[in-house]
């Protein structure tokens, strides 16, 4: 999944795509690259991030995401907000990625009755104070607690199981040691039934490991990528779509002579 960030502040990337023709170009190289689907967001969730409107969130992310669909692209769209969750899907949006996981008011029936997928996403707190103090007893059980009650919360609103992933939202209301933790045990969470998605690329917890700058995280990326691919994750939610993919065919290549064709990692865009 390649990442389009409709938006001026994003971590990593703020301001490549803060325009439709930049987000659109940026997206044909995405999908040259490689890139199954694309996921595309219009209001930044790094910590500190400022909330924007829905007004504003639509104004940057729809005609990108009205533009992509009408060219076939497989598309999700990164929002909590239930009136951009109806839009971007009425749009053809295939589905909503959200780091709130559903909870605003409104959002569970936003998607049950739109038919899309949903991602539901773990996160301590909001973007604004998440980094503060984060704490937790056990962070891969409290982690797993929280995501299959929103399981049970998606399904009982009327979400078919098929529609949904999880993500136990890597950097999201975490220290490195609650990340790392999560990257070392995240193959506890593949047996709830859903695909796991994970986002790691250019994440501040690699650059706590290696000391690079986000623009220096490339190969770091793609590293915590294949270490979630062989822990069990289904979707990697990437920047960096040339090199993960590359990483993958060779990960791919070993891991079918090794363990058989059935239990090497295939792409997930059945939703």
């Amino acid at each position: 999944m390649g990442i389009i960030n409709v938006t001026p502040d994003s971590f990593s990337d703020g301001g490549l795509c803060a325009s439709t023709e930049s987000a659109l170009r940026h997206a044909a190289r995405l999908i040259e690259e490689g890139a199954d689907w694309l996921d595309i967001g219009g209001e930044s969730t790094r910590p500190g991030g400022i909330p924007v409107s829905a007004e504003e969130e639509l104004r940057r992310t729809m005609p990108v995401v009205e533009a992509l669909v009408s060219m076939n692209t497989l598309v999700s769209v990164d929002t909590s907000k239930p009136e951009v969750m109806r839009a971007a899907i009425k749009a053809g949006a295939a589905m909503i990625n959200d780091v709130n996981a559903l909870r605003a008011p409104g959002a569970l029936e936003a998607i049950a009755e739109g038919g899309a997928g949903a991602c539901l996403m773990h996160m301590q707190g909001d973007p604004r104070s998440m980094q503060a103090h984060p704490q937790y007893n056990d962070v891969v059980a409290e982690v797993k607690d929280f995501l299959r009650l929103r399981l049970n919360a998606a399904q009982a609103a009327g979400i078919l199981p098929e529609k949904l992933v999880i993500d136990p939202g890597f950097g999201f209301g975490k220290t490195l040691d609650h990340n790392v933790e999560l990257l070392r045990h995240l193959d506890c969470f593949t047996d709830m039934g859903v695909p796991v998605m994970v986002g790691l690329s250019r994440k501040s917890m690699l650059g706590k490991i290696t000391g690079n700058h986000v623009s220096d995280r490339v190969h770091a990326s793609v590293s915590a990528a294949l270490l979630a691919v062989a822990k069990g994750a289904r979707i990697l939610r990437v920047h960096d779509v040339k090199a993960t993919r590359d990483a993958l065919a060779v990960y791919n290549a070993v891991s079918k002579e090794t363990n058989g064709e059935e239990n090497a990692p295939r792409r997930n865009t059945q939703i």
